[in-house]
């Protein structure tokens, strides 16, 4: 198994707390700021905002954001299902079956701190808000979900480009809320502390809901720069 495909926790969350600082941050992120994506994901990426910004609204906000998280873990999902029906077929190919072995890892990695992600904002929902609908905030990501995961799961098999240009789209767009949600409420969320005993789980300490918002947007930039350094070594693997 290649070192450069093996993501480590610690390796992920010293790049996590490198990422508050404002120089390193700038020179990490412009790195693929300018990516062209193709259009077959353009358009759905495209048509997945659209659609998120029609039932939440454009601002961020608690419950968007538990709803974007409900639907982020989805490609990772999909790429380790696609990875292993692929292997089904490609199992005596041994140069493929490395790649799609390797794929698996940033895919179960990013899936695992997805799932952080939507666990502690949804626990900070309910104490946010009291009265929440559960058709727009508990079915409609449920249904997103599913078609999102077949979405990506058949673009992984049909051209794995697609998909990592597609969990790119939507990655980026995650990052910006979140960052325009942390620098237009820093102060209120500072106030907020942030008791969860899953968050405590997974290793991630946090004082107050700003330092945990800043360390999910760090997440959700390392996610879509990843999605474009895992395309890269795919292309680079099958030329």
């Amino acid at each position: 198994m290649s070192e450069e495909s093996r993501i480590k926790n610690q390796d992920f969350n010293n790049l996590n707390h490198k990422l508050n600082d404002a120089n390193f941050l700038l020179e990490y992120k412009s790195k693929y700021d300018n990516y062209q994506v193709s259009l077959v994901p353009k358009i759905l990426g495209g048509f997945l905002v659209w659609s998120g910004n029609i039932f939440y609204g454009a601002a961020p906000s608690y419950l968007k954001f538990r709803a974007i998280e409900v639907i982020a873990r989805v490609p990772y999902q999909s790429w380790v299902s696609g990875a292993y029906t692929l292997l089904t077929l490609f199992y005596t190919d041994e140069k493929k079956a490395i790649d799609l072995a390797d794929a698996k890892l940033f895919a179960r990695h990013a899936n695992d701190n997805e799932t952080m992600h939507v666990v502690v904002i949804s626990h900070i929902v309910n104490v946010e808000h009291k009265n929440i609908n559960i058709f727009t905030h508990s079915i409609i990501p449920i249904i997103f979900s599913f078609f999102y995961f077949w979405v990506s799961y058949l673009l992984f098999l049909i051209n794995r480009k697609w998909s990592y240009e597609l969990n790119y789209l939507f990655e980026d767009h995650s990052y910006h809320q979140y960052n325009t949600f942390i620098n237009r409420y820093e102060e209120k969320l500072k106030a907020k502390e942030v008791c969860s005993e899953f968050l405590n789980w997974y290793g991630r300490g946090c004082s107050n809901q700003y330092e945990f918002f800043l360390s999910v947007r760090n997440d959700e930039l390392i996610h879509r720069n990843y999605s474009i350094e895992e395309l890269e070594k795919f292309e680079r693997n099958n030329k």
